[in-house]
């Protein structure tokens, strides 16, 4: 393990160096520049990344919506619950295992969509970048965290 301060300089310490930061700070001001187009649709952040997982692929366990989201049951079964109660998914027990619990699109949830559809090429827009630039940025920021994962588990 490195006992280096996290930085982007070499030998720097200096605040404005650190990389947890600048992808911290980023992920707020992505935050806020959602928050008013998903205002329109009634989501929060989660609650749309979840709704994008299944229009990509509708009838997903928990399970397997958790691991593509990185989130914990505990953190996921209130959001589904909230996203029932607005009418958009449905929770169901597996019929070929009864711990297993199914999400399904419902119709208001598939209708969702076409609201939705916009927000990607508004996001585009606000980054004042095309969308080559970004898909780029997007594959080193997974390759980042990939690796962070893989470090972490040599500890």
């Amino acid at each position: 393990m490195h006992s280096v301060p996290e930085m982007t300089n070499a030998g720097s310490v200096e605040f404005d160096d650190f990389i947890c930061f600048a992808v911290y700070a980023a992920g707020h001001a992505l935050n806020r520049v959602y928050k008013p187009l998903l205002d329109t649709l009634g989501l929060t952040y989660p609650q749309y990344l979840a709704m994008v997982a299944l229009w990509e692929q509708d009838a997903q366990t928990v399970g397997g919506l958790g691991e593509k989201l990185f989130l914990e049951s505990s953190t996921l079964t209130p959001l589904l619950k909230r996203l029932e109660s607005a009418g958009y998914i449905r929770r169901e027990r597996s019929t070929e295992d009864e711990r297993v619990v199914v999400i399904r699109l419902s119709a208001a949830g598939i209708r969702l969509k076409e609201k939705a559809v916009g927000i990607p090429g508004c996001i585009v827009e606000a980054s004042g970048r095309d969308a080559a630039d970004l898909t780029r940025l997007r594959a080193e920021i997974v390759a980042l965290r990939e690796a962070l994962n893989k470090s972490g588990t040599h500890g």
